[in-house]
Order: C-alpha cells, then structure tokens, then sequence
C-alpha cells in the first residue's frame, strides 16, 4: 500500500463499500451454500460449482444458479430456480451474519463514517443485505444501500453523476474481480482486501493491497 487505507479514504468525499470478504469473512459461508445447494447433484458438480463461485465472487447467485442448473444437463423450469434462490437465501442468511468480522472493519469504519458517504454495493439482494446490515446494527454506517439485481458499475457510475463527484474523489473496497471492474470502468482509485482466493488479482493491484483493517 502506497499510502495507508485511512490516509486514502481520509482523501475522498465517496467510499464505495463490497460486503462478503471485506466487511464479514463470509465468502466462506457462501461457498459452503452453493455446494450444499448442488450436492444432490454429485460431488463432481458440487465442487465444480464451489470452485466456481470462488472464482468469481462479487456476481450475483442470480447468474450463479441458472448456469450452475445448465452444468447438470437437467431441463429446469422457472420455478425450479426461484427454490433455489430461495434455498440459498435460508442456508446463507444467518451464517453470513454469525461469519467472523474483518479485522478492525468496526472501529476503522465507525471512525469516518460521519466525515464521508459510504456506499454498500453487494451482490446481495437488496432487502436480504437490509435485513442483515440491520442484524448486525451496521445500517447507520452507510448513506445508501445497493444489492441485486443492480450492477456494481451501473451503481457507481450513478452515484457519481447524482452526487456530482469526480471519480478523483471516489474509492472502493473490495476483493473480488467484478469490485475491481467495476471501479476500472469508472475510473475510481480500487483498493483489494488481500485473501487466499484472489491472489491472481493481487498481482493486477500491486501496491494497492490491505490484508485487513489493522495490517495493511
């Protein structure tokens, strides 16, 4: 890290804020989910469909299943996959919310909250995160809430121009390859929460890394 993550966030009017793997250690919770969801399936595609999601955190389960259903050869109906985004609402639900905080998120984000606008944009469904957000008692922390089926970049790109912001004063956390793209398209500073599961797009992010919100 060229400077340190508070230096930076202290230098921008906007934080952009992914939630799974940078505020809550629950891309874990998450892989456990979708190979429970295909385990029936067999092991093969369940671990396929773990190794996938993995791969490409950040996208929504509203992609996720549909393709992971046409891994399986079986003729599904649209009814077939609204019970399985449901199913995965029940298995996720609470174990993203009992997942282990990232190191110093509370204390690091209740510091500057009042000073800048945060802003949450998650995968996540929008009322699934609302309700977990107030589960946890964070929801004050953020000025605005973004989940699917709304696009990371559509979200900043909009943010942006209703708050008439330069992208120079914008930054966003994440750690997965759609928050990174979607703050390349906006042409806002990316900082990457460094973990085992990205560590290709370490490479990508060179110097601009933090491992948690105590050790950068």
């Amino acid at each position: 890290m060229k400077k340190s993550l508070e230096k930076l966030i202290k230098q921008a009017d906007i934080v952009f804020w992914d939630f799974d793997g940078v505020i809550k250690d629950s891309v874990e919770a998450k892989s456990v989910a979708f190979e429970e969801l295909f385990s029936s399936y067999g092991k093969d595609l369940a671990a396929k469909v773990r190794q996938h999601h993995e791969k490409n955190g950040g996208v929504s389960r509203f992609e996720k299943i549909p393709l992971y259903l046409s891994w399986s050869k079986e003729v599904f109906s649209d009814e077939k996959v609204q019970r399985l985004y449901s199913k995965f609402s029940l298995l996720t639900r609470q174990s993203v919310i009992n997942s282990p905080w990232v190191d110093g998120f509370l204390e690091f984000a209740e510091r500057l909250h009042k000073k800048k606008k945060y802003i949450l944009i998650t995968a996540t469904p929008l009322e699934e995160i609302k309700e977990i957000l107030h589960e946890l008692n964070i929801q004050h922390l953020f000025y605005k809430v973004y989940g699917a089926p709304d696009a990371k970049s559509d979200v900043i790109s909009k943010t942006l121009r209703e708050m008439k912001a330069s992208p120079q004063n914008a930054i966003m956390l994440g750690d997965s390859t759609s928050d990174y793209r979607a703050a390349k398209d906006n042409g806002i500073l990316f900082l990457l929460r460094s973990t085992k599961l990205n560590k290709s797009l370490q490479n990508e992010c060179k110097n601009w890394t933090f491992k948690d919100f105590i050790n950068e």
